[in-house]
């Protein structure tokens, strides 16, 4: 066995609060962000542009952000590319969003798919929506009984999702045009 399985890291949110760049850090492992590319940005944005003009009119308890850092414990920080959360924040997310978008490229995929995925179905993010724009898919996930299980596959549909009695719609031919 490789030492570094063997004796994995094992930081804390105080460790990562000191590092300088772009990080994410899981069960105290420590991962970089990549510095994103125009495409990913632009559909972080426009998926963040779409959902903040209908929750502003329809639903001003909820709000979308995006990359901010959602502190789920003392070794787990990670920063979602889009969210929905319907309490009040502040400077970080302390609590699960009931929304979370992730633009997945050929670096994040694993992370994710597997372990993101892991632990916001854990955490009790309602929806968790992948998003490929290498294929112009996005997958959707929706938690029932503590479990994901698949909402549907997009790629030129409207998903409607309803969130705290409030609904909102994404048109992914648009996200993807």
């Amino acid at each position: 066995m490789s030492l570094a399985l063997k004796y994995p890291p094992n930081y804390t949110v105080k460790d990562y609060n000191k590092w300088e760049g772009n990080w994410e850090l899981i069960d105290g492992v420590p991962y970089a962000l990549a510095s994103p590319s125009f495409e990913h940005q632009r559909i972080v944005g426009k998926i963040f542009r779409y959902i903040d003009e209908q929750l502003e009119n329809n639903c001003p308890k909820c709000k979308v952000g995006i990359d901010t850092d959602y502190i789920i414990d003392q070794h787990t920080v990670v920063r979602p590319n889009v969210f929905i959360i319907c309490k009040d924040i502040k400077n970080k997310i302390l609590e699960a969003p009931v929304v979370i978008f992730e633009v997945v490229s050929e670096s994040t995929a694993q992370k994710d798919e597997k372990l993101k995925f892991e632990l916001y179905e854990k955490e009790g993010v309602k929806f968790y929506i992948l998003v490929f724009p290498e294929i112009k898919k996005a997958k959707a996930f929706v938690l029932n009984n503590g479990k994901y299980i698949k909402y549907k596959d997009f790629s030129k549909e409207i998903v409607e999702l309803t969130i705290e009695n409030c609904k909102f719609k994404i048109d992914f031919s648009k996200i993807f045009d």
